[in-house]
């Protein structure tokens, strides 16, 4: 079992980052119960992924009833995650000074885009903007276009659902150590500004310029970033390091003097051009048999079905396939407490009866099922 076994977590069930941090925490080995909508029992497929490793609840949490089958859940659960906007938990009598109240213990996670207090705070948005208000979508992509949208990995995946899961587990190691719970205002906006931090460093350094594709990482630089190859497919190189970029000129045959300065910015754009020209004489394969396995820091731009099937992703089991879906594996690797997707995802409601008659209740399922309270796939 992995490093999160006998740690129960509540799902309140939405979409996006907040989903994404309960299947880390499953895969980590935490029983996470997902209290869905009751309008969407029996809904769900093998292809909603971050549903993996979970039981499903569904419950009407604007009923007096179901707020109490809430609270009933909440009396042994170590964490409550959440993902509605500021307000909505309070307003169905589920905040936080209602749940603390009944288990002082309880961790209770809250993801949201602006954050939890603010002037945008119930404002609406997604990914694209949080990172866009934090600095990171203005550094990303051509100087003479606009900002294309980075997915949306920056904002709700990365400073969004694996903050909030990172948050969760120093809040435990804080409830095992004094006993106390707290709550944690995961905003993406934040977290996403967090990601960038070596980029603020940068620039308060002042080897940073203000402006997308100027810098060392952001594309501009000739040994830093994707070329296309001779049968339209790319290539990406980060060959940063002196001795890096030695083999790079090397394995490419330059000897042109014009490439020894390599952080001449002002010769950048005229050294990206020429390697344009010289990685379009052979194919992505062609490079690969020359450049990957190198410390060129080469890797080809893989499609996402290509992923799936590289030899180094392969030996690692990076992917595996649940149920004729094939999906990205839990990730870290641990060596003692191997983390592992208990079940594949399941209908909404699929675990009604066996959650409620686990809390006490089987001889109102029927009637909590008639009143519309609860309802089972």
């Amino acid at each position: 079992m992995g490093p999160l076994k006998d740690i129960k977590i509540i799902e309140m069930a939405g979409i996006g980052p907040a989903p994404f941090c309960g299947m880390i925490l499953a895969d980590m080995g935490a029983e996470v119960i997902s209290v869905d909508r009751i309008t969407s029992a029996g809904r769900g497929s093998s292809a909603d992924i971050a549903s993996r490793g979970k039981k499903s609840i569904a419950i009407d949490i604007r009923k007096e009833e179901g707020q109490e089958i809430i609270k009933k859940l909440i009396l042994n659960a170590d964490v409550l995650i959440e993902g509605f906007r500021p307000g909505v938990m309070e307003k169905n009598n589920l905040g936080p000074d209602d749940l603390l109240k009944i288990n002082p213990k309880l961790i209770f996670g809250r993801m949201t885009g602006w954050g939890q207090s603010g002037p945008l705070a119930n404002a609406a948005g997604h990914d694209i903007n949080y990172i866009a208000l934090s600095g990171v979508l203005g550094a990303i992509g051509k100087k003479d276009s606009p900002p294309p949208p980075p997915l949306n990995l920056i904002g709700d995946f990365g400073g969004g659902g694996m903050l909030l899961a990172l948050g969760v587990c120093a809040a435990l190691n804080t409830v095992n150590k004094e006993g106390k719970g707290q709550v944690i205002d995961a905003a993406m906006t934040e977290g996403s500004a967090l990601l960038m931090s070596m980029m603020y460093g940068m620039l308060n350094s002042g080897i940073w310029i203000d402006d997308r594709d100027s810098n060392l990482l952001d594309g501009a630089a000739h040994f830093y970033g994707c070329y296309e190859c001779k049968d339209g497919k790319y290539i990406s190189i980060g060959s940063i390091e002196p001795q890096f970029y030695s083999l790079l000129k090397e394995k490419m045959k330059i000897d042109e003097q014009i490439f020894d300065n390599q952080m001449d910015k002002e010769s950048w754009p005229i050294l990206r051009k020429n390697l344009e020209t010289r990685f379009m004489d052979k194919t992505r394969d062609e490079w690969c048999e020359i450049m990957e396995g190198t410390d060129i820091c080469f890797a080809p731009v893989l499609s996402m079905k290509e992923a799936m099937n590289h030899k180094h992703n392969l030996e690692r089991q990076s992917f595996f396939t649940l149920e004729n879906v094939a999906q990205p594996s839990p990730a870290p690797k641990f060596s003692h407490t191997k983390s592992e997707v208990s079940n594949p995802p399941v209908k909404v409601g699929t675990h009604t009866k066996e959650i409620i008659e686990s809390l006490g209740l089987k001889n109102q399922i029927e009637e909590l099922i008639s009143e519309k309270i609860i309802a089972q796939a």
